[in-house]
């Protein structure tokens, strides 16, 4: 193969240009210390690339992006953790620490519910609190009335930061209205859709992944004779970061579960479209992605 010497503005350009794969041919995804190659096409059908996807490289490079983007700041009795997620308004989410009754206390000192209110997202019907309610719950998260917390020991710190966190961009994806005009909660819609269509499903699911760490997903859609086990999340926002938590959390449980298990992303495109690269990113890990606008094309596939 011929080889070319690009400037850093052509490679940049090729890195930004719109890519899909060459066939819809089925994967495994590789195992620890195994990698995978995954032929790509430019949607002009110009360019041709080669994904190189290496188990061990994937999980290492988000461990190494978790901790070199977390920050950690003392605050009298209390520490001031600033993570690398960020939330709606492009903000860096921050959770606070304290030492309380033999334990440690974290907190997101009301920031999630208080935002929401304030865009005018309220919890005054029996649905939206239930809705609040099994979110969290399946993180093991607390509403104590004004903030979301969770108690952990010094064995289980790690695990439940993790679970606040993702709890905490769980209830702003699922409460945040894409306009004033949108009255219904993308969730609702979604489980609306399931149930009409006789899907049958299990809410809420909490599966544990092969780093110890716990991922919710909306729905599990148990096996059946035609379809084998499909995990299911729904994405209110899918931009980068809610393309990056699924692929994460898919890897990472991927592994513990059956070897036939399929996963699917549902994925808001009723008030702006989804990205392109959104929708790659999640093909490039052997998740489904299902637009909305599209989603009766799917239901064959969650129906069986």
């Amino acid at each position: 193969m011929a080889e070319y010497d690009l400037t850093q503005v052509e490679a940049d350009s090729l890195l930004a240009m719109g890519k899909r794969r060459v066939d819809d041919e089925e994967l495994d995804f590789p195992s620890f210390g195994t990698s995978v190659s995954i032929p790509l096409i430019s949607m002009d059908r110009r360019e041709h690339f080669l994904l190189d996807l290496y188990r061990e490289e994937l999980m290492d490079q988000y461990w190494l992006w978790l901790r070199d983007r977390t920050s950690v700041r003392e605050l009298n009795d209390w520490v001031e953790i600033t993570t690398p997620y960020l939330d709606r308004h492009n903000d860096y989410l921050q959770i606070y620490a304290a030492a309380s009754n033999g334990g440690i206390r974290l907190t997101d000192d009301g920031y999630v519910l208080e935002d929401l209110k304030q865009s005018g997202v309220t919890f005054d019907t029996p649905r939206r609190r239930a809705l609040l309610d099994m979110t969290l719950n399946g993180f093991g998260v607390r509403n104590d009335g004004t903030a979301l917390e969770v108690r952990a020991s010094e064995a289980n710190f790690c695990i439940q930061k993790h679970n606040l966190v993702q709890a905490m961009l769980a209830v702003n994806d699922l409460f945040c209205l894409a306009s004033p005009r949108v009255t219904s909660v993308f969730l609702e819609d979604v489980i609306a859709w399931l149930d009409s269509s006789g899907v049958r499903y299990i809410p809420k699911v909490k599966l544990t992944g092969s780093s110890g760490f716990d991922h919710v997903f909306d729905y599990v859609i148990p096996k059946s004779r035609k379809r084998p086990e499909r995990v299911v999340r729904s994405l209110n926002q899918p931009d980068r970061q809610a393309a990056q938590t699924m692929v994460f959390s898919w890897i990472d449980t991927k592994e513990t579960r059956p070897a036939e298990s399929s996963a699917y992303a549902i994925l808001n495109d009723a008030e702006r479209p989804v990205p392109q690269g959104v929708s790659d990113a999640m093909l490039s890990y052997g998740i489904h992605p299902v637009l909305w606008s599209t989603r009766e094309e799917a239901l064959s596939e969650l129906a069986a």
